[in-house]
């Protein structure tokens, strides 16, 4: 069998059987704790496989959340192997919500052994249960079918060249999609994987530093801590990383300069897309970059913006390969048309528009627009000024009812160190239209986040409406 490229597979665990026989003694998996190559990792997953297929084990089954990572990874592709649905759970899940999801998946799986018709493609069929923020408090389980990974896998690669194709840090928690993306990515080129069970700043630029991955995934709040660490300690460029991937949230782009000259020889990557959708549009991180402009569409990835008049902000709908099956703990009355389709066509309700050079300018989620003075506010531009602020760690926007103006505009603040008021209002002056400026500044000290890490603006929101008493107002100075 030649070394060269990998033939075309049609399921995300094929290649782990190909790499075993190409390259057995290569590393696979690397947490800190415990090391796999590919030839080891390859017979554990398929005797475990095999162990599932003889004890009849259920068409979901949940992967090992309490284990390290590496045993995390093994256990998910052994489900995969014995031709089951993996569900990954969150550990932080609180004991009446584990439970909750867990009876809904049971009762998914049930509903779907009683369907008939001819059975999907390997290609076709389910491989993966993740979990999204839900509106109801419950997460939403969204399922993906081996294709729409493997496409996204395939137009990565095309995207980013060789460099996708280095061995990869994960530094962070699988129950994360961008996570398991990533490691999963490390599997399907060949080149490996070193994870974290947790994220550390310092153990992630020594693992760089010493060369052992060339490619990192990571979110926002990652790369801000790194570099925080690394101004701290006047530590040295790590030069052998080839690729940066962040997603996840936004990326402060007045950062980047320092970004780039921590990692001199990487290419970074901004991607926008949603647990429904997967990959939609990308671009270089660039400072000079307008916030909203998330870049181009992927190759694989139709865009068409519903808006009732040219060159206006629309909801955008998204047509690819890489787009999610359905929700499977999503009970009719429990969450709101977040999601729109169209035949072929879906949208998450974000809104935004295509300008002449193919750019997609990203405004926000149609659900948290805000009307005030007769005028449309997407939360997210805000909040994306206000956090590049050096004082502010993170920002949500809210719509205090107004008589007047419809709503006020507040925003609650985590902060990193000392300002005021004005100093705030000064910097929204210089980059933001009058009617976009809060009129309220609070701090709040125990900052609300969803499971996947990101801010809970709706927990947020209705801590502003029902105990502001426990929020700080920003005095002016």
């Amino acid at each position: 069998m030649s070394a060269g490229r990998p033939p075309e597979f049609s399921t995300v665990h094929a290649p782990l059987k190909w790499w075993a026989q190409i390259r057995p003694q290569r590393l696979a998996l690397h947490d800190g704790a415990g090391r796999l190559d590919f030839a080891s990792l390859s017979q554990q997953v398929e005797a475990q496989a095999a162990a599932l297929q003889q004890s009849g084990a259920p068409a979901i089954c949940w992967t090992q959340d309490s284990a390290s990572p590496l045993l995390q990874l093994r256990s998910f592709l052994s489900i995969l192997a014995a031709d089951r649905t993996a569900a990954v759970s969150d550990p932080d899940w609180p004991p009446a919500v584990h439970d909750q999801v867990l009876a809904r998946v049971a009762d998914s799986a049930s509903s779907a052994d009683q369907m008939h018709g001819p059975a999907p493609s390997k290609a076709d069929s389910p491989f993966y249960i993740g979990f999204t923020s839900g509106s109801s408090g419950l997460p939403k389980g969204f399922r993906r079918s081996h294709a729409s990974w493997t496409s996204s896998f395939d137009v990565c690669l095309q995207s980013f060249g060789d460099a996708a194709r280095e061995t990869i840090l994960v530094p962070g928690r699988l129950s994360h999609s961008l996570f398991l993306f990533g490691a999963m990515l490390g599997l399907w080129t060949g080149a490996g994987v070193r994870l974290q069970a947790r994220f550390s700043a310092a153990a992630a630029l020594e693992t760089l530093a010493r060369g052992e991955a060339g490619a990192m995934v990571a979110v926002p709040s990652q790369l801000i801590l790194m570099l925080d660490l690394v101004q701290r300690r006047a530590m040295p460029a790590i030069a052998n990383v080839r690729l940066l991937l962040i997603g996840g949230a936004p990326w402060n782009r007045a950062r980047t300069p320092e970004l780039q000259a921590l990692f001199p020889q990487a290419r970074i990557i901004e991607f926008y897309g949603a647990s429904e959708t997967s990959f939609i549009a990308w671009t270089d991180s660039d400072s000079t970059l307008p916030d909203h402009v998330v870049g181009r569409p992927f190759a694989n990835v139709e865009l068409r913006i519903d808006a009732s008049a040219p060159d206006q902000p629309g909801l955008i709908y998204v047509r690819s390969p890489m787009v999610f099956s359905d929700y499977v703990t999503v009970a009719p009355d429990d969450e709101p048309a977040a999601l729109l389709r169209d035949g072929d066509w879906l949208s998450v309700r974000d809104v935004g528009r295509l300008d002449e050079h193919g750019r997609l300018h990203l405004f926000g989620r149609q659900q948290r627009m805000l009307l005030t003075q007769g005028k449309n506010l997407f939360p997210e531009e805000v909040e994306n000024i206000i956090a590049a602020h050096p004082a502010v760690e993170a920002a949500s926007v809210q719509g205090i009812p107004d008589a007047v103006r419809g709503v006020q505009i507040a925003v609650l603040l985590r902060l990193s160190a000392d300002t005021s008021v004005e100093q705030l209002q000064t910097w929204c002056r210089a980059r933001l239209e009058p009617y976009k400026i809060p009129r309220s500044f609070y701090v709040c000290s125990d900052w609300l986040r969803t499971a996947s890490g990101k801010s809970d603006h709706t927990r947020l929101g209705r801590l502003l409406r029902d105990a502001p008493e426990s929020l700080q107002l920003l005095n002016s100075r």
